[in-house]
């Protein structure tokens, strides 16, 4: 069976290469050695994204996944994934338009909490994630429960995301941080940790991490692979 070609629409790059690499690594273990399915990746500058969601300007993030989309299908890719849960809020729209088929992040994420019986998750993004729709809404769909951080801390989480971790920068301090207020959720009532930021995972390792964690960024390459070897 030929595995269908999975297209990558990008935002940030590093979340996007740690999706990229985690479908190629971990196709090989399901494939055979050094085999996994065609992927193709298209991204626009990240700076065009951020006019578009500093202004709160959906639509406009929605036509840069779209331009992407299309050049994906170009390509030759049967359907898409988008290693960003913050461009998640125009999916709706997306859809409506799109040429291909798509897998939803925050969706697969909800499963492997379903999956894992973790009621309630502490949700961690950028602060258009965590006060968006994109993981409220499907988690209130898969009748799951989340917090979120409170204000500052969702302030000082966003300028560690976008000041470091688009960029690879790995702080001392920021991992710390990020420690202290899963800690806290901890201690709050939360049995999870959503990686809700694509680069979240580079900082916040599954063994050094207070709750278990669901990484959106290998749960969607996963989620891919899957759709990827299926009849």
């Amino acid at each position: 069976m030929m595995a269908k070609h999975i297209g990558i629409v990008a935002c940030s790059a590093e979340g996007a290469a740690l999706c990229y690499q985690t479908i190629c690594k971990e196709g090989s273990a399901i494939m055979g050695p050094h085999a996994h399915p065609e992927v193709s990746m298209h991204t626009h500058p990240l700076s065009e994204y951020m006019e578009h969601i500093y202004r709160d300007d959906w639509k406009g993030v929605a036509r840069l996944m779209l331009s992407s989309s299309k050049k994906l299908q170009a390509a030759g890719a049967d359907f898409l994934i988008s290693p960003d849960n913050t461009i998640h809020q125009s999916m709706e729209e997306v859809k409506k338009q799109s040429p291909l088929p798509w897998l939803h992040i925050a969706e697969e994420v909800a499963r492997e909490a379903k999956r894992n019986k973790y009621s309630k998750s502490f949700i961690l993004g950028t602060k258009y994630l965590m006060t968006g729709p994109v993981y409220t809404e499907t988690f209130d769909q898969f009748q799951l429960e989340y917090k979120i951080p409170d204000e500052p801390a969702r302030e000082k989480i966003d300028a560690i995301i976008f000041d470091e971790l688009v960029y690879g920068d790995i702080n001392h301090d920021s991992k710390k941080y990020f420690l202290e207020q899963i800690m806290k959720a901890r201690d709050s009532g939360c049995n999870s940790v959503v990686l809700g930021c694509t680069e979240i995972p580079l900082i916040v390792l599954p063994d050094e991490s207070p709750l278990p964690v669901l990484d959106s960024t290998r749960l969607l390459a996963r989620a891919a692979l899957r759709f990827a070897l299926s009849a």
